[in-house]
């Protein structure tokens, strides 16, 4: 467990293939923790959350009352889509975790940024606009914010370990 731990570090140095591998398997973790926030916001979606949505797009659309008969639709869609993704980053974590490798990593580091990217934009936006609330719950945009930076890190931490891994490995070839 202290491997694991040490691991995580982003600036730990990596002596052994056994190092890396833990490493690499931090990105996993990052992944698990993002399929569990994604399981309390799909909780929320499914219970308050929908209500909040449906009522957002009912005052959007209150011109239009072919349009909100789909916000229903559009909810159970919401839900049906973030019940999928979370199920494909669940199969893509368990890859990372038994078999590592770099690709992933890297693409949950580019995932990740472009959100912390867009969600910190969202929220001046929302600011500027006067539409706090429209961002979401507080609890739900800071923990997701928070959430973010420390898969971040795990991540920055996957992808060094995958590349030392790949040393270790091209280095026994020889």
């Amino acid at each position: 467990m202290t491997d694991m731990v040490r691991a995580m570090n982003p600036t730990a140095a990596i002596t052994n293939a056994e190092q890396a591998k833990a490493a690499a398997r931090a990105s996993a973790i990052a992944i698990f923790l993002g399929v569990i926030w994604g399981a309390i916001g799909l909780a929320w979606m499914m219970g308050p959350g929908a209500e909040v949505m449906q009522a957002a797009m009912a005052e959007a659309t209150a011109e239009s009352p072919g349009a909100a008969g789909m916000a229903g639709v559009a909810t159970s869609m919401a839900i049906g889509f973030g019940a999928f993704l979370l199920v494909v980053q669940l199969i893509l974590g368990l890859v990372q975790w038994f078999k590592p490798n770099i690709v992933i990593p890297i693409l949950f580091t580019v995932l990740v940024v472009y959100g912390l990217g867009t969600g910190i934009w969202g929220m001046v936006m929302a600011n500027q606009m006067g539409l706090e609330a429209a961002a979401g719950p507080a609890w739900q945009v800071y923990g997701g914010l928070a959430v973010m930076v420390v898969e971040l890190i795990l991540h920055i931490a996957g992808i060094r370990g995958a590349s030392a891994m790949n040393k270790f490995r091209d280095a026994q070839a020889y």
